[in-house]
């Protein structure tokens, strides 16, 4: 008898995020390609979609609604014709009902890639934070297993629910195969960016810290052009007032958007580093891409950053004190520019790191997850 783990893709059929969307992707294709003999992956997707196609992916379950339905529907209970059996769920979006995991070996775990929802409710719409609300409710209730992707996170995560020791961590890690295009140099000319830059990853949301990277940077007196990878197309203005603000020219700033993984490689490979300002609770996708292509990486002090890139980059400030990360963020950026030995060392030990973040390795402790329960 073959034991089939179903894993929830609303997110290939209608993304919300595209790191949501890549994670749920290269998790599910991992774990098809790592399955124990025995054992299959299968999928459940809200309606739509049809074109959808997974390599390894034994069966496809598509619910009667669509994803936005399917997540109104779920958040009350109404979970008719998921199957039963082990449901895996790259985001917080699950069928959570009660189940018996003893008798009936049904299983319900999900991922919580930040906590966002818990520290920023501001920065999401009341419909949003209210959902996210909900359902860690519901998986307080029924879930057999939360997955973070930090132990800092799986800490931090503690105080806002009690879920006892069903918390597990499990990091993603950069998509499979993520390295420098051989079209590299097009992509930017298409870009129209500089071939070297500061690479900021960061929004315009008040927990993104932007006026801290751009403060430090005009602070460092580094004249470097600046490329933020993770803007919007209407947040432009808001960034170039931003950094005008500061004392930085308009012109040596770039905001570009809606970024390919071969797009995001392309100008990761001409960053002379990447500057991460954030101190929210959640897995730095940006920061583990740098690391996966050896960019050197200047971060401020928090315990994710600490967590994820170890000795692997710079990690700046105090961790209890953010009112001076500007002034830490610009004496690392000197530090890392400080010679072309010490950008070539940041680099060689930023490449290394990189090897600890695979989806092989997450697919597996997945699998080991599963069978503990």
């Amino acid at each position: 008898m073959t034991v089939l783990l179903r894993v929830v893709l609303d997110q290939l059929v209608s993304p919300t995020d595209p790191d949501l969307a890549m994670a749920s992707r290269e998790l599910a294709g991992a774990l098809a390609r790592s399955a124990p003999d025995g054992c299959a992956v299968g999928a459940i997707v809200p309606s739509g979609g049809d074109d959808l196609r997974l390599p390894g992916i034994a069966e496809v379950r598509r619910m009667g609604m669509g994803r936005r339905e399917l997540a109104a529907a779920w958040q009350l209970g109404v979970t008719a014709g998921t199957g039963g059996g082990l449901i895996h769920s790259p985001t917080l979006l699950a069928p959570f009902a009660r189940h018996d995991r003893i008798n009936d070996h049904d299983q319900i775990v999900v991922t919580l890639w930040d906590l966002q929802p818990w520290e920023n409710p501001d920065e999401l719409s009341r419909t949003a934070h209210a959902w996210y609300k909900g359902m860690l409710k519901r998986a307080r209730k029924h879930a057999d297993a939360v997955v973070v992707p930090t132990h800092a996170m799986a800490d931090r995560l503690g105080e806002f629910v009690d879920l006892g020791a069903r918390v597990r961590v499990i990091a993603g890690a950069a998509p499979t195969g993520f390295r420098v295009p051989g079209d590299a140099v097009g992509r930017r000319r298409a870009l129209a960016v500089p071939e070297a830059f500061l690479g900021l990853a960061v929004g315009t949301a008040p927990s993104a810290s932007l006026p801290v990277a751009l403060a430090a940077v005009a602070q460092s007196g580094v004249d470097l052009p600046i490329v933020v990878i993770d803007g919007q197309a209407d947040q432009e203005p808001t960034i170039v007032e931003l950094a005008e603000a500061v004392g930085i020219a308009p012109n040596r700033v770039h905001v570009r958007f809606d970024l390919s993984a071969d797009d995001r490689a392309a100008l990761l490979d001409a960053s002379v580093l990447m500057l991460a300002p954030s101190r929210r609770s959640g897995f730095p996708w940006r920061v583990v891409e740098a690391l996966a292509l050896g960019v050197p990486v200047v971060a401020a002090a928090s315990a994710d950053h600490r967590e994820v890139i170890v000795d692997g980059g710079l990690v700046v400030g105090s961790p209890t004190d953010d009112g001076q990360d500007a002034a830490a963020l610009a004496d690392g950026i000197l530090q890392a520019l400080a010679s072309d030995a010490a950008l070539a060392r940041l680099g060689v030990l930023s490449g290394d790191r990189g090897r600890a973040f695979t989806w092989h390795d997450a697919a597996a402790r997945v699998w080991q997850l599963h069978a503990d329960l």
